[in-house]
């Protein structure tokens, strides 16, 4: 006799009890419940969610009148502007996936992208015009058709474009009917990689996680409903971690800028209560090292959120002392951004801001959406034991996890083997639970036989009272093998000579983790904030330590 479960019986899927996850969903709900509320805000421009989504299906009608739709690629060459911001929801409003192209790559960079996700359309920016004129005619025959996004504050360029964007939107169908994907695993973005050799890989992702890694956003940092969030982080960035869709969500205020200015930066703050902001490491050392007269009037607590790479505890520190509340995140583009985050305890408000700093600088734990985060060794991945020494590589599990990479199924095998993907990053994992990078696989200095974490490294440096940003590297060495060599960049109007830095580290090192050199000079940084230390380990030829 064969057992019937009576909970598979007349109990299916329907369109009463069933519908596809997708964050189009959010925008829909944000302008019927609060039409009028504030979405947008660009200098002078003011627009509520009403505007917003009609402007949206405007986007979405206009291309699928031009044939766009499900398996189709529209990519986007824009700052942080509204357009930016609309493209996230009318791309996939058509069924289409929306490529959200890198505005620092070069022509190169950017003609690959375009053919290798077969754009049908790209809106840009006059001020990308040298180099997307440069990267459309080496599209040759696969040329996308042209949208270009006319805005008065952009610096001069040129147009390239065969419509204006206002133009097209003025095609499309206010009333547009658009639908939900039959399928949540649909692709929704395409990002790629920012890779230092060779061609960069095509990240998708799918309507079902951005859906909840928009969702995990306001759980993980208890956003508010209607907060009143600042641009500094590029959403051609993993798509601004999902936080257009993350907006929608919550009904709140997106205030957008073009380029991180801290000067304009606290004007926003100011003149918008500003509640809200993400970045990168960097975007904060910026902030905590201005002058305290362009903070002068801002009174209220500002949130931020912490991600790229792993804090120097004196980052931490320092937005504590101006009245900025960081919570750190942890992700990749093949997780949508943020999935992990060091969610805090109540306990820890008792301990000293150095002590909460160490503990606030870990990339914690899985994000609420996100299924599992791990410490495995990376050959019989197996967990490392939870000592805070034992180095593994940090691995993810779950939904908010990408579909794979685009047209490359080795590669997707590769980051997939053993069911977990592989994020390369080297970490420890804590008897709490916690996880803390100590490095990248390809940034651990052996030295001797002994490894250096460049990560603790740097974090000793940045406590240096002079030290803006730093970076260390390995550099050969006759009789070590591999010492640590460190990059420095100062402290607008302050000195240090590579003397007392030396003996600075010494201070809190050990004798074979601080740096045998000191360079003076701006780091080369990606569009992200990220430091390119691939560009300082060649300068340092690095790789002719391990050849």
């Amino acid at each position: 006799m064969t057992n019937i479960n009576p909970y598979d019986q007349g109990l299916d899927k329907n369109a009463a009890n069933f519908v596809a996850l997708s964050p189009i969903s959010y925008l829909e709900r944000a302008a019927r419940v609060y039409p009028d509320r504030t979405a947008l805000i660009y200098g002078e421009q003011r627009q509520n969610w009403a505007q917003t989504y009609e402007r949206c299906r405007r986007l979405a009608s206009a291309l699928a009148a031009r044939g766009i739709g499900r398996g189709d690629t529209v990519a986007v060459m824009l700052p942080n502007v509204p357009a930016m911001f609309e493209a996230h929801f009318g791309v996939p409003m058509t069924g289409a996936v929306l490529n959200t192209l890198n505005t620092r790559l070069d022509a190169e960079a950017i003609a690959f992208m375009l053919q290798h996700g077969e754009a049908k359309v790209v809106l840009t920016d006059r001020e990308f015009s040298g180099v997307m004129v440069k990267a459309l005619a080496m599209c040759g025959t696969h040329r996308p058709y042209v949208i270009e996004v006319e805005d008065l504050s952009a610096p001069p360029g040129y147009d390239l474009g065969e419509i204006s964007y206002e133009a097209f939107l003025a095609q499309g169908d206010p009333d547009y009917a658009w639908s939900l994907p039959a399928d949540e695993w649909d692709a929704i973005a395409l990002n790629y990689t920012s890779g230092t050799t060779g061609n960069p890989k095509g990240v998708v992702t799918h309507h079902r996680g951005a859906y909840l890694n928009a969702a995990s956003n306001v759980i993980s940092w208890q956003l508010p409903h209607h907060a009143t969030y600042l641009w500094t982080l590029p959403m051609f960035h993993c798509n601004g971690w999902c936080f257009p869709w993350t907006m929608a969500l919550i009904a709140g205020a997106s205030v957008f800028l073009r380029k991180v200015d801290p000067t304009l930066i606290f004007e926003l703050i100011r003149e918008h209560q500003i509640t809200h902001l993400s970045g990168a490491p960097i975007v904060y050392s910026l902030l905590i090292n201005t002058p305290d007269s362009l903070r002068a009037g801002i009174t209220h607590k500002i949130h931020g959120q912490i991600a790229g790479a792993a804090p120097p505890a004196a980052v931490i520190e320092g937005c504590e002392r101006v009245g900025i509340e960081l919570i750190h995140v942890y992700g990749l583009t093949e997780v949508y951004g943020p999935a992990a985050v060091c969610a805090k305890q109540a306990h820890w408000a008792g301990l000293s801001i150095e002590e909460r700093a160490q503990l606030n600088g870990r990339q914690g734990v899985a994000a609420p959406m996100q299924q599992a985060i791990a410490v495995l060794d990376p050959e019989t991945m197996e967990p490392v034991p939870a000592d805070g020494e034992t180095m593994g590589e940090i691995f993810f599990r779950g939904n908010v996890v990408m579909k794979g990479y685009l047209k490359n199924s080795s590669a997707t095998e590769e980051a997939f083997a053993g069911g977990w993907f592989h994020t390369g990053d080297l970490a420890v994992m804590y008897p709490d639970g916690y996880v803390k990078i100590r490095d990248r696989s390809k940034d651990v200095i052996i030295s001797g036989g002994e490894n250096i974490s460049s990560i603790e490294v740097e974090d000793a440096l940045h406590r240096h009272p002079a030290v803006m940003l730093a970076a260390v590297v390995a550099m050969p060495d006759a009789r070590w093998g591999e010492v640590p060599c460190a990059f420095v960049e100062l402290k607008p109007g302050t000195e240090a000579s590579a003397d007392e830095i030396l003996e600075f580290c010494r201070q809190l090192l050990a004798r074979f983790k601080v740096p045998k050199r000191v360079v003076f000079g701006a780091l080369p940084k990606t569009s992200t904030g990220k430091i390119q230390k691939f560009v300082l380990r060649g300068q340092v030829q690095s790789a002719s330590a391990i050849e």
